[in-house]
C-alpha cells in the first residue's frame, strides 16, 4: 500500500522533475547538435520525443522501481505474451474508434476524402514511417500519464481519482496545440480516461500504448490532423466538413462531438474489461 503523501510526493517528483530535466536536456542536446540538426520542425519533434522517453524511462526506474518498489508486473509489462496481445487489442480498439469517428463525420457532417494524385504504395510507405514516429511519442505519453503516477495515485486514492486527475493533466498538456478549443481539450481529457482504463486491463501499459498509437495512426493515415497537427500523407486528402463542433474542423476529429461519443464508448468498453481482470 502506498500512503497518500508518499504517492503525491512521488507523482510531483516524477512529473515536475521529469519536465524540468527534459527542458535542460533538450537545451543541452540541441546546442550540442545544432550544426548537424536538419529538417526543422520534424527534427525538433524527433529530438523532443527521444529526450522525453529517455528522461521518463529513467525516472520510472528511479521513482517507481527504486523509490516505490514497483515491479514490471505493476505496469502490466509482464508476462510479455499477454502484453503483446494487449498491445494488439489496444491498437485495434483505438484504430476502430478513430475510423468510426471519421466515418460518422462523413455520414452526418459532410466530411469527405479525395485522391490527391499520390499512390497507394506511397501511402503505405508514409503510413509505416508515420507509425515509427508516433509509436515512441505514444509510449512516452503513456509513461508520463499512465505509468508511475497512475499506479501510485490509484493505490493511494483509488482508481477514480487517479483516472480523472491524470486525465485533466493530460488534457492540460495539450493547451498549446495549434487550434485548440474547449471541446478539443475536453475530448483529449476524455481520451486520457479511455487510455487510463485501458491501462487497467490485463495488458497494462502495452494496451494503453497500443490504443494511443491506434487512434493517432488511423487519424494520421486517413489524412486528418492529430490533436491539431497535420502529418504529410500522400494519396488521400481529408475535408472535415462541418460544423466544426460536430466533426472537429481544422483541429481534427478530436475537436468534435463525434469523437466525444466514440471515445466515451471506448472508455465504457475498457472499463468493463477492468472489472473482470486487472494488472494490480
Amino acid at each position: 500500500m502506498i500512503g497518500r503523501l508518499r504517492a503525491l510526493g512521488s507523482t510531483l517528483a516524477f512529473l515536475g522533475g521529469g519536465f524540468a530535466l527534459s527542458l535542460v536536456a533538450l537545451h543541452w542536446v540541441a546546442s550540442a547538435l545544432r550544426s548537424v540538426l536538419t529538417g526543422g520542425a520534424f527534427s525538433s519533434a524527433v529530438l523532443q520525443t527521444a529526450v522525453l522517453l529517455l528522461v521518463f524511462a529513467l525516472l520510472t526506474w528511479l521513482v517507481g522501481v527504486r523509490g516505490l518498489g514497483l515491479t514490471a508486473a505493476d505496469f502490466g509489462l509482464v508476462p510479455v505474451p499477454r502484453g503483446v496481445r494487449g498491445f494488439a487489442r489496444g491498437f485495434l480498439l483505438g484504430g476502430v474508434l478513430a475510423v468510426a469517428a471519421m466515418s460518422a463525420a462523413v455520414a452526418v457532417g459532410k466530411a469527405a476524402w479525395q485522391d490527391d494524385g499520390g499512390t497507394v504504395t506511397g501511402w503505405l510507405g508514409a503510413l509505416g514511417a508515420t507509425a515509427l514516429l508516433l509509436l515512441p511519442a505514444a509510449l512516452v505519453e503513456e509513461l508520463i500519464f499512465r505509468g508511475v503516477p497512475m499506479v501510485a495515485l490509484s493505490r493511494a486514492f483509488g482508481r477514480g481519482v487517479a483516472l480523472i486527475g491524470l486525465a485533466l493533466l493530460f488534457g492540460a498538456a495539450h493547451l498549446w496545440n495549434h487550434g485548440i478549443t474547449p471541446l478539443a481539450l475536453g475530448n483529449i481529457a476524455l481520451a486520457g480516461v479511455f487510455l487510463g482504463l485501458a491501462f487497467f486491463t490485463p495488458g497494462g501499459l502495452w494496451t494503453s500504448t497500443g490504443a494511443h498509437l491506434g487512434w493517432n495512426l488511423m487519424l494520421a493515415g486517413l489524412a486528418a490532423p492529430v490533436s491539431g497537427l497535420l502529418l504529410p500523407i500522400p494519396w488521400l486528402d481529408y475535408s472535415a466538413g462541418g460544423p466544426a463542433w460536430l466533426t472537429g474542423g481544422g483541429f481534427g476529429p478530436e475537436g468534435g462531438i463525434l469523437a466525444s461519443i466514440f471515445l466515451a464508448a471506448g472508455a465504457v468498453y475498457a472499463g468493463r474489461r477492468t472489472r473482470r481482470e486487472s494488472i494490480a
